[in-house]
């Protein structure tokens, strides 16, 4: 029998009961959040699917391959049931959930019309807002204040108030607000207490995205950003985090283009085929296709989508076969289309001998579609991360983003399957189940092993 070297004792948690109801916190109570909300409520009433959602939907391996066994995720680990979720969030305009719902297009009317109520019962609280970071919206529905310090114990005392009115035991935060405009990380970003002194000092460094990101951080709520934004990724709320034992994960949710580059490069990569160009252009009309026509929040996600390719190929390592790659990046907004996303690609490869070949790739994706079980899958881990005692950047959510947070001293994964399995192998991990690396020689290797079926993974 091999030894069991993929145990981690020491690293198992002791999870917290999911027990109570756990408050869903979202910045932009846009056609991503609404979509969310109304696809919650939908399943809870059992007129829909979880589709799109491996906290919901997917199977896990679970012991030898000899003698496995294929629970749901959730019924691996303690998330919480959805019926026990409730939504609130801000937004820069007043309309309630199911009148942005309605604008959005994404969830059918039909379908709106079954959970009216309580979509209407969702009001966004006034936001946050600046828009010398989101050039292309002007707000209608913000906070006032004297400065940025005092934004960010406006919104504490809205988690707070939410908290109370709606019986909370646990809450966590999901930016799905609009991307911003491109910053560099600054002096002010460095330490807590520069962050904090910024505040005070309405230092222009400190963004909206950021100001929420600090709230919650404050309130002892988990976050994860879903846009490209540098928002908690910044040294002085990476120290807060760990001060205040919180959870984080960001940034960018990974739906469309770039979901389908981190599945084909790894499969390229790994049949050592060349690659010289890929060009990609996005067409979509949703709010987002129009805040990116700026080129200062264009910019920001630009630089998201423009680093899976090269940290998934090495060209380091690869030069004869990535070292020339050419990666041109477009998006265009164009209203007609609304949130029904189009990605092209056109990706040159060589092969044996040089030989040239061609791949097309035409995704005709729904934006909010993609990105609801995103949005729903972090929060339940998020949850589940705090209730086991994690805190500070959790990588193993490095899944569901194009731009995946890491120790600074860490190059972030981008390999879609390997992302996966460390999800899935963390998860293994806080239970005390095996971690699976699926060698298997030990299956052949040795006899004893093949006669009694004791292999590994």
């Amino acid at each position: 029998m091999s030894e069991q070297s993929s145990f981690y004792p020491e690293l198992m948690k002791d999870i917290k009961p999911a027990t109570g109801r756990l408050g869903v916190l979202l910045p932009g109570l846009g056609a991503v959040a609404t979509t969310l909300i109304a696809g919650v409520h939908l399943i809870n009433k059992g007129l829909a699917q979880p589709y799109g959602s491996l906290t919901q939907m997917q199977r896990m391996r679970l012991g030898k391959r000899t003698n496995p066994r294929f629970p749901f995720i959730k019924e691996v680990v303690p998330l919480a049931d959805l019926k026990d979720l409730v939504f609130g969030g801000w937004d820069i305009f007043p309309e309630n959930a199911y009148q942005t719902a309605c604008q959005a297009g994404v969830v059918p009317r039909e379908m709106l019309a079954q959970v009216k109520n309580p979509l209407e019962s969702i009001r966004p609280w006034p936001a946050v807002f600046e828009q010398a970071y989101v050039r292309k919206l002007v707000g209608t529905h913000l906070k006032a204040g004297p400065s940025k310090k005092h934004l960010a114990d406006m919104l504490i005392e809205d988690i707070e108030a939410f908290r109370r009115t709606e019986g909370l035991d646990r809450a966590v935060m999901i930016w799905c607000g609009s991307t911003e405009v491109f910053l560099e990380p600054a002096p002010v970003h460095e330490t807590i207490e520069a962050f904090e002194a910024g505040l005070k000092a309405n230092a222009p460094e400190i963004s909206p995205s950021m100001i929420y990101a600090y709230a919650a951080i404050t309130a002892g709520v988990p976050f994860a950003n879903g846009s490209p934004n540098l928002a908690v990724d910044i040294p002085a709320l990476m120290e807060y985090t760990r001060m205040n034992r919180v959870p984080i994960a960001g940034k960018d949710f990974k739906t469309g283009q770039t979901l389908l580059k981190t599945v084909v490069a790894p499969g390229l990569k790994a049949r050592m085929l060349g690659l010289t160009g890929w060009f990609s252009t996005n067409i979509l009309g949703n709010r987002d296709g129009e805040v990116l026509e700026d080129q200062g929040s264009f910019r920001t996600k630009e630089v998201s989508k423009a680093s899976v390719l090269s940290a998934i190929l090495q060209p380091d390592l690869y030069p004869d076969l990535y070292g020339q790659l050419f990666h041109k990046i477009r998006i265009e907004y164009y209203p007609p289309r609304g949130d029904a996303k189009e990605g092209w690609d056109n990706i040159d490869i060589f092969g044996w001998l040089g030989q040239p070949m061609q791949i097309k790739i035409n995704f005709l994706c729904r934006d909010s579609i993609l990105a609801a079980p995103v949005a729903l899958d972090l929060a339940l881990f998020l949850d589940l991360a705090q209730r086991a005692g994690l805190s500070g950047i959790q990588e193993w959510l490095s899944f569901y983003f194009k731009a995946p947070i890491a120790r600074p001293d860490l190059k972030p994964e981008h390999d879609l399957f390997i992302q996966h399995l460390k999800l899935t192998n963390t998860l293994r991990i806080l239970v005390g189940e095996e971690v699976l690396d699926h060698s298997g020689l030990d299956y052949y290797e040795s006899e004893d092993a093949y006669r009694t079926g004791m292999g590994g993974a």
